[in-house]
């Protein structure tokens, strides 16, 4: 078992996400990140999909009671091993009883801890991604403790990598969405050639965009939405749909984010900034 010791901010268990069931209102869910944890668990030699821990913003205290190896990934959290500095994309190994703590946020937003075969929490439609009302809780508290399998003799192909930040991005590269033609010209060029930042209203849910653009009044039905669907308000706000967010919506669908620019703002905080680019 894992034992949370301390759970930081926002601490959940995902894997890529749960496919199958938006036709009854389940959203995807799974990692806001993508990029990281198939990097993580690719240096462990895991599948793509084994769950790992998605920490966000402030880092957690984990305790480990059984041997195996571990690796950081995403967002630059200082993190130490019975108070010994470690780094992201490492593959390290643990012993029992080790400690993992975290420190200061350096960069980014979300880190990933992935472990030897993956989080074993119960799988639910198909996922182990924690989303209420489909789990029983929407993350982990001081406490909990999650299972995974014993490792004491792996030995990895790979040990270590250099990544490049893709979160140091400032260019979100979008296509066009379903309504993308109700834009006026004076819109489109509003979106494409302003700076824009991230609001304090932003979740796994979805993120609002802090400065408007001018309005609309059209009105629409109920319609499908996918993750990184970007709408806009009669008010001029724009919205952009992550992982946890509806799966219909009434607002125009603008702009779709491509699944590299949902990585890359996923690892963004409030007030930063970025731009969009059409594809």
């Amino acid at each position: 078992m894992l034992k949370v010791l301390k759970s930081g901010f926002y601490l959940t268990i995902q894997d890529l996400g749960r496919f199958g069931f938006r036709d009854v209102g389940v959203p995807i869910s799974g990692a806001m990140d993508i990029a990281s944890v198939k990097k993580a668990n690719m240096l462990l030699e895991n599948d793509d999909n084994d769950a790992v821990l998605e920490i966000t913003m402030t880092g957690p205290t984990l305790q480990f009671d059984v041997p195996t190896f571990i690796c950081l990934s995403g967002a630059h959290i200082l993190a130490t091993l019975n108070n010994q500095p470690i780094e992201n994309f490492q593959v390290i190994k643990i012993e029992k009883g080790d400690i993992l703590s975290y420190g200061r946020l350096e960069s980014g937003f979300r880190g990933y801890l992935a472990i030897k075969g993956g989080f074993q929490n119960d799988k639910v439609l198909g996922s182990r991604s924690q989303f209420v009302p489909v789990t029983k809780s929407a993350r982990l508290k001081d406490g909990d403790e999650v299972k995974y399998k014993e490792s004491k003799s792996f030995k990895p192909i790979i040990t270590e990598v250099k990544i490049e930040d893709h979160f140091e991005k400032d260019t979100l590269v979008v296509f066009k969405g379903p309504e993308f033609e109700l834009l006026t010209d004076a819109q489109l060029t509003e979106i494409f050639t302003k700076t824009y930042s991230l609001s304090k209203e932003n979740n796994r849910m979805a993120y609002q965009i802090a400065e408007l653009i001018k309005g609309h009044e059209h009105s629409m039905l109920t319609s499908g939405t996918l993750p990184g669907t970007v709408q806009l308000t009669p008010a001029g706000r724009m919205i952009i749909l992550m992982k946890d967010g509806q799966t219909t919506g009434g607002y125009p669908r603008i702009l779709q984010l491509s699944e590299d620019s949902i990585n890359v703002l996923a690892q963004k905080r409030s007030g930063e900034s970025f731009q969009f680019k059409l594809s």
